[in-house]
């Protein structure tokens, strides 16, 4: 056997030998393969608030039942407006809550008047104006929200006007001080569970995109 011979069969068990640990590295491929392509990300059922082929709005009937004048008037807002989602909504509606309840607590009605309506902003300032009066202080901790729920809607189509009542159930601890400091109601150790029902207000569509507290309630 002459010398380019063996160079020829040397080259040839490298090839094999090669083409061998790349399929134990690499696998096989068999038939028609496509070419690859990333993963699109699978839309979220309760992220999506697009109503395909007239089925229900999930938006809406996550939290209020299909057909319901609720689901109806949710649906006549978005209408009016197209950027306006029930969870987005909830989601402010949950901050708008400690935040609202604080400032009622501390006294501090100038931050939260913005998003009071005028009655309940005179209830409000009774209440706290009361509380002056008689050398109380009120000091609290908010927790947390335990529950949170959308209670009712409505929609007026005259002036465009939305309304959404919210459930709550709030978690702080609370205590009533005289003028000496001493407590006489409450409990600082105790955490209290209160619930609360507001109503939210709001001219659809409007450049304003506060919603206002109008209600309050259990």
């Amino acid at each position: 056997m002459n010398g380019p011979i063996i160079q020829l069969l040397v080259l040839a068990g490298i090839a094999v030998f090669l083409i061998l640990k790349l399929r134990s590295v690499l696998g096989t491929r068999e038939g028609y393969e496509k070419p690859f392509e990333q993963e699109k990300p699978k839309p979220s059922r309760r992220s999506s608030f697009e109503v395909i082929d007239g089925g229900p709005d999930l938006d809406i009937t996550d939290h209020v039942p299909d057909g319901s004048d609720a689901a109806k008037a949710l649906a006549a807002m978005k209408g009016k407006e197209n950027s306006f989602t029930v969870n987005e909504f909830l989601r402010g509606a949950r901050g708008a809550y400690e935040m609202i309840l604080m400032g009622f607590e501390s006294g501090d009605l100038g931050s939260i008047k913005q998003f009071l309506s005028d009655d309940v902003y005179e209830s409000f300032a009774a209440v706290v104006a009361d509380r002056e009066k008689k050398g109380l202080t009120v000091e609290a901790n908010f927790i947390g929200i335990s529950e949170l729920a959308l209670h009712d809607a409505t929609f007026d189509k005259s002036t465009n006007e939305g309304e959404v009542s919210v459930r709550y159930i709030g978690e702080l601890t609370s205590v009533v001080r005289d003028k000496g400091g001493d407590i006489v109601e409450g409990d600082e150790k105790k955490v209290i569970r209160q619930k609360d029902v507001w109503t939210f207000a709001r001219t659809m569509g409007s450049n304003d995109p506060n919603w206002l507290l109008v209600a309050t309630g259990e």
